[in-house]
């Protein structure tokens, strides 16, 4: 596409007023689109000890970061040369292409992906960051570009052709940079955090619970000693249809990330008996487990405490979805259930209680809380525990809801930024 240079324009008191300039241009204009690719699945020498960062969309799928270094799984460099994968300098930024499009992210090191991007390596005359920002900017007219009948995709010729306007003067384009990094370094410190926290809480878990001389003492006893009782989930309607009245938000096993980390998740709006709600409505304390999914690498028994934190933060009632269940503590238990499920989840004590070969694995349930066997400490140092959690937990949703606010303010300047209705060459950043 021929760069045709235009000056933004803004009205102040009436006055036509000139700003920075800026060119039209297309993609392949400011940088090198790249694909990727993926070696075959049926070499175990391909994959094996590998050493080659390999990214794939998956990797963002949870991914609230910016800068990404590494995925789930790496490649062998014998894997990397019998497939079409390139390497990707630093900086690049890596936009998915296909199911779904338009996770983003920038290679913090020499990278390389799958087929599911097209990553962009920007021009020495275009700033990494601002291109990602632009990238984010575009990404929702990007994947009505889509294409295919199995599922959408964005071609590497469609990447290169997508207009875009982009500041001239490179300065510019970092300060633009800049402002919206403004947001993203907070939120990014606020998850880490986040993260602090949550490490802290299962340290001091492990310490008191797990690790302690005292625990010699204690009795043995099953999960099933410190539930009131476990509820199922409800699915409900899509809309209100006959006697499925009731509105709720319904969380999925998908959610339990977000939730674990401080963040309001993006819960459906389903609606549902009012009689089932009043039996499955979720309260504070509660704990949510998976019942069904995971994978060869991940158990189901995911878990997410529900904090009053979270709750306020809906205007309606929540209830899981019926891939999860409920589990309802004894007063003043409930964080010494969550870390010590947690405990187990990350020993893989769960794979154990697995039924299913093919298709979707379930969790008996039942089965784990009436017969794992677990310490069961004196009350009143799991109470403690349990007010010692309450503050870390209203901590990380407050950081939560901080960066649920940052955001927004962040994607309103963002649109203002990249479309030029905001002026930065005067300011000196």
């Amino acid at each position: 596409m021929i760069k045709i240079e235009k000056y933004t324009k803004n009205i102040v008191d009436g006055q036509v007023v000139s700003m920075g300039k800026w060119k039209e241009c297309v993609i392949s204009d400011i940088g090198t689109v790249v694909g990727g690719a993926t070696p075959s699945t049926k070499k175990r020498e391909n994959y094996d000890r590998g050493t080659i960062p390999w990214i794939t969309p998956k990797d963002l799928s949870n991914f609230s970061g910016r800068y990404i270094d590494r995925g789930e799984r790496n490649i062998t460099q014998k894997g990397f040369d019998s497939c079409s994968a390139q390497m990707i300098p630093k900086n690049t930024v890596l936009f998915s292409s296909r199911a779904p499009i338009g996770y983003l992210a920038i290679a913090n090191r020499p990278i390389c992906t799958n087929q599911g991007f097209k990553s962009v390596i920007p021009n020495e005359d275009t700033d990494f960051l601002f291109l990602y920002y632009l990238l984010k900017y575009k990404k929702d007219d990007i994947e009505h570009m889509g294409s295919g009948t199995t599922f959408k995709e964005i071609s590497g010729k469609t990447m290169k052709n997508i207009a875009v306007s982009v500041p001239v003067d490179i300065m510019e384009q970092r300060k633009i940079a800049s402002i919206l990094s403004a947001f993203d370094d907070k939120i990014e410190l606020n998850n880490a955090i986040n993260k602090n926290l949550e490490q802290q809480a299962q340290a001091i878990f492990r310490s008191l619970f797990i690790d302690s001389s005292e625990k010699v003492k204690w009795s043995i006893g099953n999960f099933s000693d410190l539930i009131v009782s476990t509820v199922s989930g409800d699915w409900g309607k899509e809309s209100e249809v006959g006697n499925n009245t009731e509105m709720v938000y319904c969380i999925r096993g998908a959610d339990i990330p977000d939730v674990k980390a401080g963040n309001k998740g993006k819960m459906p709006i389903r609606f549902i008996l009012p009689k089932n709600y009043a039996a499955k409505r979720l309260s504070a304390g509660d704990v949510i487990v998976e019942i069904s999914g995971g994978s060869p690498t991940q158990s189901t028994g995911r878990a997410a405490a529900i904090s009053q934190s979270l709750l306020d933060r809906y205007d309606k009632g929540m209830v899981c979805t019926n891939f999860c269940k409920a589990i309802k503590p004894k007063v003043g238990y409930s964080m010494f259930i969550y870390y010590y499920w947690q405990y187990m989840y990350d020993q893989k004590v769960f794979f154990s209680y697995e039924n299913g070969t093919t298709g979707i694995k379930n969790l008996d349930l039942k089965g784990f809380i009436e017969t794992e066997e677990i310490v069961l400490p004196p009350y009143d140092v799991v109470a403690d525990f349990d007010s010692f959690c309450q503050v870390i937990f209203n901590k990380i949703f407050a950081n939560g809801l901080e960066n649920e606010k940052l955001s927004l303010l962040r994607d309103s300047l963002l649109s203002k930024l990249m479309s030029g209705e905001l002026d930065v060459s005067e300011l000196d950043l």
